[in-house]
């Protein structure tokens, strides 16, 4: 590929030397740079690329996209405004534009987003139509699984992800958009067919620092996309909005929307209730539980329509929709009492899944949890008052205390659960606080392990362990079973 065809889109300032020639790919970690490619600075949280230019062109970088003019180095030069936003056009450029020859479907918010991406997944598959999907839990190209470590991947290996779902016949690829995505660009410039909120509530304020700046940065994707679905019932739908000059569909339980949900059922296998729509009404059965299901639900619905799938389709592609690993998730145990994974984080993550719970437990509810580490901290309170009013009994522990000392993160949780000390006890050894609660739990009870879900891992201050919660539960129990 020809340099001068790499840079076509950028936002150039200058150029130093010679754009006209041939390059061999683009790369922003100068450990991986080669002969001939083109190292992008980019400007990060705790290093910034411009100190390994030099590097890079001893690698062999034949050119360098940078913000500002480095001396003394013999390769072209590209001056631009935002390497960031460089990279991602560049990307797209160097692996043919991938995004506008599919559909992109965006989703957006605090919770839910990962549920819903699935279940749009699963009725577009029901409709015939081959989808690509990118996530917390995993990126998928059909039914093939690809390794994700983050939500939102670096624009040049989404790029790549999205060549590689053009390659393989995709029609739609359906994406989580986190905020940390769109305040870092890494979707800029990228088509959107449709752009979906779902919430918003408090979460990742260590980086966002308040709520409107949070909402904010949420907004940036429907500057993007052709069609917005949203939540009619967030209070942060107007900001999320914002100037946006889209079409808008709304949805919603509580208030006026062009798609709602009436006559709502809940039990303890899922959700069933009337949904209202522009193109028909249909009784609708989706076998994952809870209030913020029947939300998932209906922002799926309202972006299948957008694509052209008749309710009737929707409805039958739900019924046979699956819960997602780490999701309200029931983990297959001889017990006469239950211990479900869920992947809530957040205070209104953790108390949906504490109420939707509590609506079919016939026991107590048991909720073990805690908070990561060098994250928001100011959630911590909240998380320990919601989780201590609504449990019959709390089992504080560790999550992923990354580089601060988990005792202390059970300090501050703490502070918010002053008044229902005799409803708690505080384990900082997750494994020690699981088995605790699976000695204390009774017939019928219900115990969430809350934060961890789909993870498979725990991230302590100097490595990160394997840890996952399905093996932990059964471990414990044929240990109990043992001492028995």
């Amino acid at each position: 590929m020809r340099l001068t065809d790499l840079i076509k889109d950028l936002n150039i300032l200058k150029i130093n030397g010679n754009s006209d020639i041939g390059i061999n790919k683009i790369e922003y970690d100068s450990r991986k740079v080669t002969q001939n490619d083109v190292f992008v600075a980019v400007r990060g949280y705790k290093t910034d690329g411009h100190k390994y230019i030099e590097q890079a062109v001893k690698n062999g970088a034949a050119a360098v996209i940078a913000e500002e003019h480095t001396e003394n180095i013999k390769v072209c030069e590209i001056i631009v405004d935002n390497t960031r936003r460089a990279l991602s056009a560049a990307a797209a450029a160097y692996y043919g534009e991938p995004a506008k020859k599919m559909k992109l479907i965006g989703i957006t918010g605090t919770n839910g987003k990962t549920t819903t991406t699935y279940l749009v997944k699963s009725i577009l598959e029901f409709a015939g139509h081959k989808v690509g999907l990118i996530g917390t839990n995993q990126n998928m190209i059909g039914a093939n699984v690809i390794p994700t470590e983050h939500t939102t991947p670096e624009s040049l290996e989404l790029q790549k992800l999205f060549a590689d779902m053009v390659s393989s016949g995709v029609e739609y690829c359906v994406m989580e958009v986190s905020s940390h995505s769109l305040c870092l660009d890494r979707v800029y410039n990228n088509p959107f067919y449709i752009g979906a909120f779902t919430n918003l509530t408090q979460d990742h304020l260590d980086f966002h620092k308040t709520m409107d700046e949070y909402a904010k940065a949420k907004s940036i994707l429907f500057t993007m996309c052709e069609r917005a679905v949203v939540n009619a019932d967030d209070s942060y739908v107007k900001a999320v909005l914002g100037g946006a000059g889209c079409k808008v569909v709304k949805y919603g339980i509580d208030k006026k929307s062009d798609i709602c949900a009436k006559n709502i059922k809940y039990n303890q296998r899922g959700v069933l209730f009337e949904v209202e729509t522009p193109f028909g009404n249909e009784n609708i059965r989706l076998d994952i539980p809870g209030r913020f299901s029947v939300y998932n639900a209906l922002c799926a619905i309202g972006i299948c329509q957008a694509t052209g799938i008749g309710i009737s389709d929707i409805a039958k592609a739900l019924v046979l929709a699956k819960g997602v690993k780490g999701r309200a998730e029931v983990v297959n145990i001889p017990t006469d009492y239950t211990v479900m994974i869920d992947y809530a984080h957040t205070p209104d993550g953790l108390e949906n899944i504490i109420k939707t719970v509590k609506g079919f437990a016939k026991g107590r509810v048991i909720t073990v949890f805690g908070c990561g580490g060098d994250r928001d901290a100011a959630k911590r309170p909240k998380m320990g008052k919601i989780a201590g009013e609504l449990s019959d009994f709390c089992v504080v522990t560790s999550d992923n205390p990354r580089t601060e000392n988990p005792q202390l993160i059970i300090d501050d949780i703490l502070k918010g659960m002053t008044e229902f000390k005799e409803k708690y006890t505080a384990i900082c050894d997750r494994t020690e606080a699981i088995e605790y609660a699976m000695c204390f739990a009774k017939a019928n009870d219900v115990i969430i392990l809350a934060g961890k879900g789909h993870e498979t891992y725990q991230i302590l201050k100097d490595k990160t362990i394997h840890y996952d919660e399905r093996e932990i539960v059964r471990d414990i129990l044929a240990k109990i079973n043992s001492e028995a």
